[in-house]
């Protein structure tokens, strides 16, 4: 029986190393969790610990660089940094590197530089392929250089993955629809979706403060991005992310001022296109018992977020079984009415 290999990415933060712009909603020390500069001994342990948790042995391991702009670091900070993980490439307890910068600090001689150390994916960080939103979150650059930025990735062999953001400045759904359609014809391979949140002590935390921002609800932020997963799936494109994961910073300090944070957002985006789905089965007669055979690891999503799909069902039903199915294709399901 074939075994897909299980992914892991050992996480290294360099939070606003070198990010030659304050964006309106970055503050990457109060993201990451992170207050200072990781130094090469805290790498090389940071890997080794990954590794020594991980349980399967057959596994595909990264290193990801990611927080500022990795490309704007001095050269010789760079090849510092790339040069603790050589070892594990050449031993093979690592398979890859990736880390994660801007689109305008992507030339030929970067490309040339980070191919010779063996990186093999490069995300940026696009938020948005609107100008007029790139603008209005002070992000420093145009959409057409994210585009250029792309072609000259790919056409250099890495594989490509590009971040956007929703409920910016100036976005809306339409927006936000698009950018997710130009990520695709631009050829990333992997995606992370992230609704944009007011971080203390950034230009949206003042804006937020004088009425002149106001994030999305997380209603809202949900209805967003459920319109957008779809999107990437029907493209065969991988969504690594979606939401940021929880923090220390977000869970016990003041540093999240406002926005559509959830420590389980993804959970909460995906029971939703789940509901969506199951709205049809609301037209059969009150009453009935329903037996719903869904994919077996998409049971917990098809009961919804705290099981609030299985209670809107319950509702109309007399009572509601969910059962797996291995031969159901993703998000997809079958059902018997008695």
């Amino acid at each position: 029986m074939y075994h897909r290999r299980k992914h892991y990415t050992i996480p290294v933060f360099v939070p606003e190393l070198a990010c030659p712009f304050q964006c309106a909603f970055c503050n990457q020390k109060k993201i990451s969790g992170q207050q200072h500069i990781p130094d090469l001994d805290e790498i090389n342990e940071t890997i080794v610990s990954h590794l020594n948790s991980f349980k399967e042995k057959s596994r595909w391991v990264e290193v990801g660089f990611f927080g500022g702009n990795f490309t704007g670091i001095p050269l010789d900070l760079q090849q510092q940094y790339l040069s603790v993980v050589k070892p594990f490439l050449k031993n093979r307890r690592i398979q890859g590197i990736r880390l994660s910068t801007r689109p305008d600090y992507i030339t030929q001689a970067t490309l040339d530089f980070l191919k010779k150390h063996q990186v093999g994916t490069i995300e940026l960080g696009v938020q948005s392929m609107d100008d007029e939103v790139l603008q209005a979150s002070r992000r420093g650059h145009k959409a057409s250089q994210t585009i250029q930025a792309a072609r000259l990735i790919k056409e250099n062999g890495f594989s490509l993955g590009l971040q956007m953001m929703v409920g910016l400045p100036k976005d809306n759904l339409e927006k936000s629809l698009d950018t997710a359609q130009q990520i695709i014809a631009l050829g990333a391979t992997s995606t992370r979706i992230y609704p944009a949140l007011v971080i203390k002590d950034t230009l949206m935390h003042q804006w937020y403060e004088r009425g002149e921002y106001r994030p999305l609800p997380l209603e809202t932020a949900v209805e967003w991005v459920k319109h957008l997963i779809p999107i990437f799936e029907k493209a065969g494109t991988k969504i690594i992310k979606v939401g940021l994961h929880p923090s220390e910073a977000f869970t016990t300090g003041d540093e999240l001022v406002a926005g559509p944070y959830h420590p389980s957002f993804r959970e909460l985006v995906l029971s939703a296109l789940w509901k969506d789905k199951f709205q049809a089965l609301l037209e059969h007669p009150p009453s009935a018992k329903l037996l719903l055979f869904v994919p077996e690891k998409e049971i917990n999503h098809a009961r919804g977020y705290e099981a609030k799909n299985k209670r809107m069902l319950q509702s109309h039903f007399s009572s509601v079984k969910f059962y797996p199915d291995a031969r159901l294709k993703p998000r997809s399901y079958r059902y018997e009415i008695g």
